[in-house]
């Protein structure tokens, strides 16, 4: 039979995601995250404890007979099995970490629970994209890309526009869409390929290269600037090394002053706890809708998948009868 604390684990098994704060590693993060997993589970009201029968000896009283002691059956508690002896039922939840944030860096950061492990190593291996917002300026260059680095350079920027960022932009996601057809390993000219991409399931073949899926100017105000990117395979140092080479491509240089990740495969900012709410509970509620999400997305893939295996004659024909159908009831 199941005690308390196993089935609470049983359903905090699975995935879900945090909001890691800038100049944390997370590591930190996740070790906080299992001490609270920790606590929630084994605070759990624990179990009756068993019974035994014992025979204890009991002083007979003088009316009864002669003074001496007497055998008597007692059900007692078992003792060996208190949790003061035994200690916690829980003594360690192995919290996986999806795709890594530096210390540097905010945003969501996966995370997975018990058996939810395997699903995250599954997801660590898809071809998904991510999302971030980066953040540049421009006028400086660092020995690490970063507006904290030591600086290396100090240059002008008046003569940047919106316009020339932008067409800079766009040739550098050029190169990355050839980059991405190239290592996709697939013949272009070929069905595969168009079914592919018309999924959104083009991509590397592996690991490789970083790419850039997706790159645009969302605010430019001279020094400041900031982009949205879409990728595959980056780092986070290879997002700043990226702000450092549009600036050189504006004859200017530039350095990345924060990174911060909005959307990792499904999971998106709204879905992301907060750090007052990495508690069980939170962590447990949060499980159970990424759940019943994912449950949400397969019905409405299954459906959209029937409709179109469903021939044109016989959809038409479907489409006939319900808008008799409604005529009829209408009349």
């Amino acid at each position: 039979m199941a005690t308390p604390a196993i089935r609470m684990f049983r359903r905090l098994e699975g995935l879900f995601c945090v909001y890691k704060p800038s100049g944390v590693h997370w590591k930190l993060v996740r070790d906080t995250i299992e001490t609270n997993l920790l606590k929630g589970v084994n605070a759990t009201p624990s179990q009756p404890l068993p019974q035994e029968v014992r025979f204890l000896a009991q002083p007979v009283s003088e009316t009864e007979g002669p003074k001496g002691l007497t055998l008597c059956a007692t059900s007692v508690p078992v003792l060996s099995k208190h949790p003061l002896v035994t200690g916690p039922e829980f003594q360690h939840i192995r919290v996986g970490v999806g795709h890594r944030l530096d210390a540097f860096s905010s945003g969501v950061l996966v995370l997975a629970v018990g058996n939810g492990n395997r699903a995250l190593n599954d997801f660590y291996r898809t071809r998904v994209t991510r999302d971030y917002t980066v953040e540049g300026e421009f006028g400086t260059a660092t020995n690490d890309f970063s507006h904290t680095g030591k600086v290396v350079e100090r240059s002008t920027y008046g003569h940047i526009t919106q316009d020339k960022l932008e067409k800079v932009l766009a040739i550098l996601q050029g190169a990355n869409q050839k980059a991405l057809l190239m290592y996709s390993n697939i013949d272009m000219r070929s069905q595969e390929a168009y079914e592919m991409a018309v999924q959104g399931l083009l991509g590397p073949d592996g690991k490789s290269q970083p790419i850039l899926t997706g790159l645009r100017c969302v605010r430019f105000q001279p020094p400041n600037f900031t982009l949205e990117v879409q990728c595959l395979n980056e780092t986070q140092k290879y997002l700043r090394k990226v702000v450092h080479e549009i600036g050189l491509e504006l004859r200017s240089t530039a350095a990345c002053k924060g990174v911060r990740r909005t959307r990792d495969g499904s999971f998106t900012l709204q879905d992301a706890l907060t750090h007052h709410h990495w508690t069980a509970p939170d962590v447990m509620q949060a499980i159970r809708q990424y759940h019943s999400n994912k449950k949400t997305k397969k019905y409405s893939y299954t459906q959209i998948k029937d409709s179109a295996s469903q021939p044109p004659e016989e959809s038409a024909a479907t489409t006939n009868e319900t808008s008799d159908e409604t005529a009829v009831g209408r009349i």
